[in-house]
Protein backbone atom coordinates (compact mmCIF):
# COMPACT_ATOMS: atom_id res chain seq x y z
CA UNK A 1 0.00 0.00 0.00
CA UNK A 2 1.61 3.49 -1.06
CA UNK A 3 1.76 5.98 1.60
CA UNK A 4 -0.93 8.27 0.64
CA UNK A 5 -3.82 5.29 1.24
CA UNK A 6 -2.37 4.92 4.87
CA UNK A 7 -3.87 6.55 7.63
CA UNK A 8 -1.23 8.78 9.75
CA UNK A 9 -1.82 9.92 12.75
CA UNK A 10 -2.95 13.57 13.49
CA UNK A 11 -0.20 15.58 14.15
CA UNK A 12 -0.12 18.55 17.07
CA UNK A 13 0.11 21.34 14.71
CA UNK A 14 -2.95 20.77 13.13
CA UNK A 15 -5.15 19.91 16.20
CA UNK A 16 -3.51 22.25 18.84
CA UNK A 17 -4.79 21.48 22.42
CA UNK A 18 -4.98 25.28 24.12
CA UNK A 19 -3.44 25.51 27.70
CA UNK A 20 -4.68 28.36 30.10
CA UNK A 21 -2.60 28.41 32.82
CA UNK A 22 -0.62 31.20 30.92
CA UNK A 23 -3.73 33.54 31.69
CA UNK A 24 -3.71 32.64 35.44
CA UNK A 25 -1.90 36.08 36.31
CA UNK A 26 -3.99 38.41 34.88
CA UNK A 27 -6.97 36.70 34.56
CA UNK A 28 -6.83 36.64 38.80
CA UNK A 29 -6.49 39.68 39.24
CA UNK A 30 -8.70 40.59 36.81
CA UNK A 31 -12.06 38.62 38.18
CA UNK A 32 -10.93 39.60 41.42
CA UNK A 33 -11.55 43.67 40.35
CA UNK A 34 -14.27 43.07 38.55
CA UNK A 35 -15.86 40.89 41.38
CA UNK A 36 -15.28 43.19 44.13
CA UNK A 37 -16.18 46.05 42.26
CA UNK A 38 -19.74 44.53 41.38
CA UNK A 39 -20.10 43.39 44.51
CA UNK A 40 -18.81 46.36 47.02
CA UNK A 41 -20.27 49.07 44.85
CA UNK A 42 -23.45 47.66 44.90
CA UNK A 43 -23.44 46.82 48.55
CA UNK A 44 -22.97 50.11 49.04
CA UNK A 45 -25.43 51.41 47.18
CA UNK A 46 -27.81 49.26 48.07
CA UNK A 47 -26.87 50.36 52.16
CA UNK A 48 -27.26 53.77 51.31
CA UNK A 49 -30.69 53.12 49.52
CA UNK A 50 -31.63 51.19 52.56
CA UNK A 51 -31.84 54.06 54.66
CA UNK A 52 -33.48 55.56 52.63
CA UNK A 53 -31.49 58.44 51.09
CA UNK A 54 -32.07 60.64 48.21
CA UNK A 55 -30.94 59.75 44.51
CA UNK A 56 -28.12 62.15 44.14
CA UNK A 57 -26.57 60.55 47.27
CA UNK A 58 -26.63 57.03 46.37
CA UNK A 59 -24.61 58.08 42.97
CA UNK A 60 -22.04 60.57 44.85
CA UNK A 61 -21.76 57.47 47.14
CA UNK A 62 -21.58 54.96 44.69
CA UNK A 63 -19.13 57.18 42.50
CA UNK A 64 -16.97 58.04 45.10
CA UNK A 65 -16.66 54.40 45.79
CA UNK A 66 -16.09 53.43 42.11
CA UNK A 67 -12.80 55.44 41.84
CA UNK A 68 -11.43 55.02 45.53
CA UNK A 69 -11.89 51.23 44.89
CA UNK A 70 -10.49 51.24 40.91
CA UNK A 71 -7.13 52.80 43.02
CA UNK A 72 -7.22 51.07 45.69
CA UNK A 73 -7.12 47.73 43.87
CA UNK A 74 -4.39 48.54 41.39
CA UNK A 75 -2.21 49.79 44.63
CA UNK A 76 -3.03 47.04 46.56
CA UNK A 77 -2.41 44.73 43.87
CA UNK A 78 0.54 46.29 42.60
CA UNK A 79 1.98 45.93 45.75
CA UNK A 80 1.42 42.58 46.78
CA UNK A 81 2.62 41.13 42.96
CA UNK A 82 5.99 43.90 43.35
CA UNK A 83 6.37 41.98 46.86
CA UNK A 84 6.54 38.50 45.21
CA UNK A 85 8.68 39.77 42.25
CA UNK A 86 10.76 41.22 45.27
CA UNK A 87 10.89 37.49 46.77
CA UNK A 88 11.57 35.77 43.02
CA UNK A 89 14.74 38.12 42.51
CA UNK A 90 16.34 37.28 46.11
CA UNK A 91 16.09 33.76 45.43
CA UNK A 92 17.77 33.96 42.17
CA UNK A 93 20.22 36.01 43.85
CA UNK A 94 20.52 33.29 46.26
CA UNK A 95 20.48 30.57 43.85
CA UNK A 96 23.29 32.72 41.59
CA UNK A 97 25.68 32.98 43.86
CA UNK A 98 25.27 29.20 44.98
CA UNK A 99 25.61 28.20 41.27
CA UNK A 100 28.80 30.14 41.41
CA UNK A 101 30.49 29.05 44.82
CA UNK A 102 29.59 25.35 44.27
CA UNK A 103 28.63 24.07 41.01
CA UNK A 104 28.68 20.43 41.91
CA UNK A 105 26.35 20.31 44.89
CA UNK A 106 23.92 22.36 42.45
CA UNK A 107 24.49 19.69 40.05
CA UNK A 108 23.47 17.22 42.08
CA UNK A 109 20.72 18.73 44.10
CA UNK A 110 18.98 19.33 40.66
CA UNK A 111 19.50 15.64 39.86
CA UNK A 112 17.64 14.58 42.85
CA UNK A 113 14.77 16.18 42.23
CA UNK A 114 14.59 14.88 38.65
CA UNK A 115 15.54 11.24 40.27
CA UNK A 116 12.23 11.88 42.68
CA UNK A 117 10.10 13.17 39.63
CA UNK A 118 10.46 9.84 38.68
CA UNK A 119 14.12 9.62 36.28
CA UNK A 120 16.26 6.42 36.85
CA UNK A 121 19.72 7.73 39.14
CA UNK A 122 21.30 7.72 35.77
CA UNK A 123 19.64 9.58 33.06
CA UNK A 124 18.42 11.92 36.77
CA UNK A 125 22.10 12.74 36.44
CA UNK A 126 22.81 13.20 32.50
CA UNK A 127 19.46 15.55 32.37
CA UNK A 128 20.76 17.81 34.89
CA UNK A 129 24.30 18.04 33.10
CA UNK A 130 22.70 18.93 29.93
CA UNK A 131 20.50 21.52 31.42
CA UNK A 132 22.77 23.16 33.35
CA UNK A 133 25.17 23.18 30.50
CA UNK A 134 22.53 24.76 28.56
CA UNK A 135 21.19 27.82 31.58
CA UNK A 136 21.99 26.27 34.91
CA UNK A 137 19.83 29.38 35.95
CA UNK A 138 17.11 28.81 34.50
CA UNK A 139 17.00 25.00 34.91
CA UNK A 140 17.52 26.07 38.84
CA UNK A 141 14.27 28.55 38.67
CA UNK A 142 12.12 26.58 37.29
CA UNK A 143 12.66 22.74 38.59
CA UNK A 144 14.06 23.72 42.12
CA UNK A 145 12.11 27.38 42.98
CA UNK A 146 8.93 26.84 40.13
CA UNK A 147 9.71 30.43 38.57
CA UNK A 148 8.42 30.14 35.06
CA UNK A 149 7.98 32.90 32.11
CA UNK A 150 3.96 32.50 32.46
CA UNK A 151 3.94 32.38 35.88
CA UNK A 152 6.51 35.17 37.42
CA UNK A 153 5.29 38.14 39.19
CA UNK A 154 3.95 41.15 36.39
CA UNK A 155 2.89 43.92 39.29
CA UNK A 156 2.33 46.22 36.38
CA UNK A 157 0.04 43.94 34.33
CA UNK A 158 -1.62 42.80 37.69
CA UNK A 159 -2.78 46.31 38.93
CA UNK A 160 -4.21 47.61 35.26
CA UNK A 161 -6.01 44.11 35.34
CA UNK A 162 -7.45 45.12 38.71
CA UNK A 163 -8.21 48.70 38.38
CA UNK A 164 -9.63 48.70 35.30
CA UNK A 165 -11.90 45.43 35.97
CA UNK A 166 -13.23 47.06 39.48
CA UNK A 167 -13.94 50.03 37.54
CA UNK A 168 -15.91 48.19 34.91
CA UNK A 169 -17.58 45.88 37.33
CA UNK A 170 -18.95 48.79 39.56
CA UNK A 171 -20.32 51.20 36.73
CA UNK A 172 -22.79 48.48 36.35
CA UNK A 173 -25.33 48.88 38.72
CA UNK A 174 -24.24 52.24 39.04
CA UNK A 175 -25.79 52.49 35.51
CA UNK A 176 -29.14 51.23 37.00
CA UNK A 177 -29.19 53.36 39.54
CA UNK A 178 -28.86 55.91 36.62
CA UNK A 179 -31.91 54.13 35.25
CA UNK A 180 -33.81 55.75 38.11
CA UNK A 181 -36.01 52.66 38.84
CA UNK A 182 -36.90 54.66 41.95
CA UNK A 183 -40.10 52.53 42.80
CA UNK A 184 -38.20 48.99 42.61
CA UNK A 185 -34.35 50.64 43.08
CA UNK A 186 -33.60 47.71 45.58
CA UNK A 187 -35.10 45.29 43.58
CA UNK A 188 -33.32 45.98 40.32
CA UNK A 189 -30.14 46.88 41.45
CA UNK A 190 -30.45 43.57 43.55
CA UNK A 191 -31.81 41.59 40.58
CA UNK A 192 -29.07 43.25 37.66
CA UNK A 193 -26.47 42.88 39.83
CA UNK A 194 -26.81 39.28 40.27
CA UNK A 195 -27.16 38.31 36.77
CA UNK A 196 -23.64 40.49 36.23
CA UNK A 197 -22.14 38.37 38.54
CA UNK A 198 -23.44 35.28 37.22
CA UNK A 199 -22.12 36.37 33.52
CA UNK A 200 -18.87 37.30 35.25
CA UNK A 201 -18.56 34.16 36.91
CA UNK A 202 -19.36 32.09 33.91
CA UNK A 203 -17.21 33.87 31.43
CA UNK A 204 -13.76 33.81 33.88
CA UNK A 205 -14.89 30.25 34.13
CA UNK A 206 -14.81 30.09 30.23
CA UNK A 207 -11.59 32.04 29.91
CA UNK A 208 -9.71 29.94 32.32
CA UNK A 209 -11.44 26.32 31.03
CA UNK A 210 -13.51 25.46 34.39
CA UNK A 211 -16.92 24.41 34.64
CA UNK A 212 -19.02 27.45 33.56
CA UNK A 213 -21.81 26.67 35.49
CA UNK A 214 -20.07 25.98 38.88
CA UNK A 215 -17.97 29.42 38.30
CA UNK A 216 -21.22 31.23 38.34
CA UNK A 217 -23.08 29.95 40.84
CA UNK A 218 -20.10 30.61 43.10
CA UNK A 219 -19.81 34.12 42.26
CA UNK A 220 -23.57 34.61 42.53
CA UNK A 221 -24.27 33.13 45.61
CA UNK A 222 -21.40 34.79 47.45
CA UNK A 223 -22.02 37.90 45.93
CA UNK A 224 -25.75 37.61 46.77
CA UNK A 225 -24.49 37.11 50.67
CA UNK A 226 -22.49 40.31 50.55
CA UNK A 227 -25.21 42.61 49.58
CA UNK A 228 -27.88 40.93 51.49
CA UNK A 229 -25.93 41.66 54.96
CA UNK A 230 -25.12 45.52 53.68
CA UNK A 231 -28.30 46.16 52.75
CA UNK A 232 -29.47 44.56 56.12
CA UNK A 233 -27.06 46.79 58.11
CA UNK A 234 -28.23 49.76 56.22
CA UNK A 235 -31.73 49.39 56.75
CA UNK A 236 -31.24 49.03 60.36
CA UNK A 237 -29.42 52.33 60.53
CA UNK A 238 -31.57 54.06 58.57
CA UNK A 239 -34.16 53.37 61.23
CA UNK A 240 -32.14 54.42 64.43
CA UNK A 241 -29.79 57.37 62.80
Amino acid sequence: MSSEGQNHPHHSDEHPHVHRIHRSGWLRAAVMGANDGLVSTASLVMGVAAAQAEQSTIMLTGVAGLVAGAMSMAAGEYASVSTQADTEKADLEVERIALSENLEYELQELAVIYRDRGLDPELAHEVAVQLMEHDALGAHARDELGILDWNGAKPGQAAVASGFSFAVGAALPLAVVLAGFTEYRMASIAGSTLVFLAVLGALAARAGGANQLVGALRVTLLGGLAMAVTSLVGALLGTTI
